[in-house]
């Protein structure tokens, strides 16, 4: 070790509780989430006609369809990468090398769906996104050292400097364009001036393209990425048939009442994407009964928080509903119910996905989302003809809870072959037990040799 790198560890900042980690990433998240809802809104408000407002809304959606792919679900894997078997720099390289490659695949898609006035401002936006998809890396690491005041504060700046540049460029210019380089640029000064030197007080940060690295990723992570596509057909395709079924005013009005329903989604991710660390070291560290118990205070946690974001948004949900949307949508409060449910099914498949791929069980989680996709493309027309919009929710919340079964069969298999692996150390070393930060031995596609380790240890 360097004497740079020496003074480095020396100073690590120590880690956050659970609790105060918890807060700080829900806190930001939240705040970032609204301003850019905010965008949304004030493309309206500044500028007398609609053009803009869709043009930002075709931006959002094509860089949308490319983001699964530039981010290949890594996210969740860096997180859970307890003992740094691959290091930030090999993080950092493939997430660029993604990003370059599908801005390649975006622009073609563009090119051949969209109209040539509307090219540059999608180059620009998953410019934008990009430099937020790199910062999301560095997030990975604040994680992993249970640092997440930085990712909170970090959301928080990025929330409100991209709102504000927004608001002031378009309201100045009336330029779609120019106010999404303003955006980026604000992305940019908070990726510079915040993100860089708070993630280097943690390990060291630069970029490093690793050609054995980037092939064990794109092999490693590719069930996941079906997977994650699979999931987010799972309400599109009712949604779409819906369309075709009962026309798009339909549409509208499920869309718009499901849209509050996004609070109990929200609120499952912000409670469990801090344990994400937390869940392989209990498991892979600590033993199996360290992790059901772990396992058991988190799946109440959503619980208790589903069973009270439910009665809030039952009691409260029509008042939200005519406030947001006017008198006309209340005749269709009685979506709201399924929807929450369908939505607190979601937030379950999400869920024990996430924790999967965290063990890195990838076929687990693959073979979950693809049975909840099969499930729905077979629930879909018989529940839709039958209950018009409620169909949509009935076969997504079908769909899911399919997919929730698979993913728990292979959860409770990997539960028990750790309880056996337990077992069998217990034998041969009578009297031993598994200490936290001992690492057990145990089969993980990510235990390459000639992976070395890096941090503080």
């Amino acid at each position: 070790m360097s004497d740079q790198e020496f003074d480095r560890c020396a100073s690590v900042p120590s880690p956050l509780s659970l609790k105060a980690n918890m807060l700080w990433n829900s806190a930001g998240s939240l705040t970032y989430l609204a301003c850019q809802w905010l965008v949304t809104v004030l493309v309206v408000r500044l500028t007398s006609g609609y053009d803009a407002a869709g043009l930002l809304s075709l931006a959002m959606s094509v860089t949308g369809i490319f983001g699964t792919f530039a981010t290949y679900k890594m996210n969740t894997y860096q997180i859970s990468d307890v003992h740094h078997e691959h290091k930030l720099v090999d993080y950092l390289g493939f997430r660029l090398v993604m990003l370059v490659g599908t801005f390649a695949a975006c622009m073609v898609y563009a090119l051949l769906t969209c109209t040539e006035g509307a090219l540059l401002t999608i180059a620009l936006f998953y410019g934008f996104k990009g430099v937020g998809l790199v910062i999301d890396v560095l997030h990975g690491a604040d994680q992993q050292h249970r640092r997440m005041d930085y990712i909170g504060k970090s959301f928080m700046l990025q929330g409100v400097g991209t709102l504000a540049a927004f608001a002031l460029v378009f309201g100045l210019t009336q330029s779609l364009n120019a106010a999404i380089v303003a955006m980026g640029a604000a992305a940019l000064a908070v990726l510079v001036l915040f993100d860089l030197p708070h993630t280097g007080r943690l390990e060291a940060v630069s970029v490093r393209v690793n050609r054995a690295e980037t092939l064990f990723f794109l092999r490693t992570s590719l069930p996941a990425v079906v997977a994650s596509v699979a999931a987010s057909a799972l309400f599109t395709i009712p949604k779409q048939y819906l369309a075709v079924d009962a026309g798009d005013a339909a549409l509208g009005i499920y869309a718009s009442v499901s849209a509050i329903a996004l609070v109990v989604q929200m609120g499952a991710q912000y409670l469990y994407v801090p344990l994400l660390d937390v869940f392989p070291r209990a498991f892979f560290d600590e033993g199996a009964g360290a992790f059901k118990r772990l396992l058991a205070k988190a799946v109440a946690g959503i619980l208790a928080m589903s069973v009270a974001a439910t009665a809030l948004l039952v009691l409260l949900g029509p008042w939200v509903l005519g406030l947001l949307f006017g008198e006309s949508i209340l005749p269709y409060a009685y979506l709201l119910l399924p929807v929450i449910l369908a939505t607190v099914a979601t937030a379950f498949l999400w869920f024990l996905g996430d924790l999967l791929i965290a063990l890195r069980d990838f076929r687990g989680n693959f073979w979950g989302n693809i049975a909840a996709l099969a499930a729905v493309c077979a629930l879909t027309v018989p529940l839709v003809g039958a209950y018009d919009m409620n169909g949509v929710s009935f076969a997504g919340a079908g769909a899911c809870l399919v997919g929730v079964a698979v993913c728990a069969a292979f959860l409770a298999r990997d539960v028990r072959r750790r309880g056996r692996s337990d077992a069998s150390e217990a034998e041969t070393e009578p009297g031993k037990q598994i200490i936290p930060g001992e690492r057990a031995e145990v089969s993980s596609p990510a235990n390459e040799p000639g992976i070395s380790s890096i941090g503080c240890d």
